[in-house]
């Protein structure tokens, strides 16, 4: 006999629906398949290849140079960053032995050096600094000349920027660049040159302009002063005075004990004639910072 099913049986329970699961799948951006976004940030420059950085005591003459000269401007204008450290350093060598050659293309070596400098690569610009040292050491006031002047304008600029920046290797290649600049020249066509920039934005550029300022100052004598302007030096002392940054301010008191030095050399009352120069030329509050400064010693 055939059994009936049961009327109040439990229903059968319904299957389950299996559980979806997700599959990452790893999607290329356009712009890793080289197209271009103009809207992304760009990538830092790759790591420098190792270059040689070689001091000057340690670069040698070059054999055949009046040959090798025809080729030196190409490879500082070579695309390839390598070629560019090697030119430089080609350039350098002409500069410490053969400047005589170098002399005629001087303003584009120049103009290759603030290049250098602009560049993101700090082997680059490394190389590029130790060449302005060295060029400096060889050529002088002779880069203050009518045709390099403007080129020199821009290195100067250069110089004070890299030796601003955080990074300590060359901040420090740019200090010793600067302080050879100074060591190199007459100081007063240089102070000239360096006025401008301690009134820059840049703090750290004030700073690194009024050190340089002090060097300078430093070699100067009555005549130099006088040709530049007495009043002119003190009253830009006294504004660097109340700059932002100690090493600005304390460049600035070295221009003053050095103003105070030489201006009362042949005084009998030596700081009553100080103040009294400085009381002619200067607001009460800034006469008053320049007394205490030479009080103070």
């Amino acid at each position: 006999m055939a059994l009936r099913p049961l009327d109040n049986a439990l229903p059968t329970t319904p299957e389950r629906p299996k559980k979806q699961v997700k599959v990452a799948v790893t999607i290329q951006k356009q712009s890793d398949l080289g197209v271009n976004d103009e809207n992304k940030a760009p990538l830092p420059p790759p790591v420098d290849a190792t270059i040689d950085y070689i001091s000057s005591e340690n670069l040698k003459a070059l054999p055949d140079p009046e040959t090798k000269i025809h080729g030196l401007v190409e490879g500082l204008e070579s695309k390839d960053w390598t070629k560019v450290c090697e030119s430089l350093n080609n350039a350098r060598r002409f500069a410490l032995y053969h400047s005589p050659l170098l002399l005629p293309i001087l303003e584009k070596v120049l103009l290759v050096l603030v290049k250098a400098m602009k560049n993101p690569r700090s082997a680059l610009i490394k190389t590029a600094i130790m060449a302005s040292s060295d060029i400096f050491n060889a050529f002088g006031d002779s880069l203050l000349d009518s045709t390099t002047s403007d080129a020199f304008d821009h290195l100067l600029l250069q110089l004070l920027l890299k030796a601003s920046q955080d990074k300590r290797f060359v901040c420090e290649e740019a200090d010793r660049a600067l302080k050879i600049m100074v060591g190199s020249m007459t100081p007063l066509p240089l102070v000239k040159k360096l006025r401008a920039y301690v009134s820059h934005s840049n703090p750290r550029i004030r700073a690194k302009a009024a050190i340089s300022i002090s060097h300078c100052v430093s070699k100067m004598g009555l005549e130099g002063m006088n040709e530049f302007g007495l009043v002119s030096l003190v009253q830009m002392a006294a504004d660097v005075l109340n700059d932002r940054l100690p090493e600005a301010r304390e460049a600035a008191r070295s221009i003053v004990i050095k103003m105070y030095e030489v201006l009362t050399e042949n005084e009998e009352q030596k700081q009553e004639s100080w103040m009294s120069f400085c009381q002619s030329n200067l607001p009460p509050i800034h006469a008053l910072s320049m007394v205490k400064i030479i009080s103070s010693q």
